[in-house]
C-alpha cells in the first residue's frame, strides 16, 4: 500500500475539507479519467482496492495511472483508553481529495471498457465521481 518513506512531521492537523481542486484537474497522461465530484479523504487502501479493481476488469491491458498519494497521517487512540494522554498514534494515510480532482487516468484501452473499468474502481471510494475523457 501506498505510504509516505519519511516526513517532516509525524502527525498532522484535521484540515479543511472546503474549496475545489485547481491542480490536478484535467487528464494529462492518458485518454480516460476518474474525477471526483464531492470531497473526501481516500485511504491507501481504498486506493489500492480501485487500482486492483481497474488492473482486474482490464485484464492487464492497457496502462494505468494513479494522481493521487496518500500523504496526510490520520491518528487513532486505541479501543477502551480514556480521554486525554495525548493525541494517538498514526493509523493510517488519506489522500485529500476535493471536487475536480482526478485521481484515475487509463490508455490504451477502448472507451466502453474504460467506463466499465472506472465504474467498478469508483465503487471502492467513498467519494461521488464521473467518467472524463482528454478533449
Amino acid at each position: 500500500m501506498l505510504a509516505p518513506k519519511r516526513a517532516k512531521h509525524r502527525k498532522m492537523f484535521r484540515g479543511k475539507r472546503t474549496g475545489v481542486s485547481i491542480r490536478g484537474s484535467e487528464v494529462n497522461f492518458g485518454e480516460y479519467g476518474l474525477k471526483a465530484l464531492t470531497a473526501g479523504w481516500v485511504s491507501s487502501r481504498q486506493i489500492e482496492a480501485a487500482r486492483r479493481a481497474l488492473t482486474h476488469s482490464t485484464r492487464r491491458g492497457g496502462r494505468v495511472w494513479i494522481r493521487i498519494f496518500p500523504d496526510k497521517p490520520v491518528t487513532r487512540k486505541p479501543p477502551e483508553t480514556r480521554m486525554g494522554s495525548g493525541k494517538g498514534d498514526v493509523y493510517e494515510y488519506v489522500a485529500v481529495v476535493r471536487p475536480g480532482r482526478i485521481m484515475f487516468e487509463m490508455a490504451g484501452i477502448s472507451r466502453e471498457q474504460a467506463i466499465k473499468s472506472l465504474r467498478l474502481a469508483s465503487a471502492k471510494l467513498p467519494v461521488r465521481t464521473t467518467f472524463v475523457q482528454k478533449e
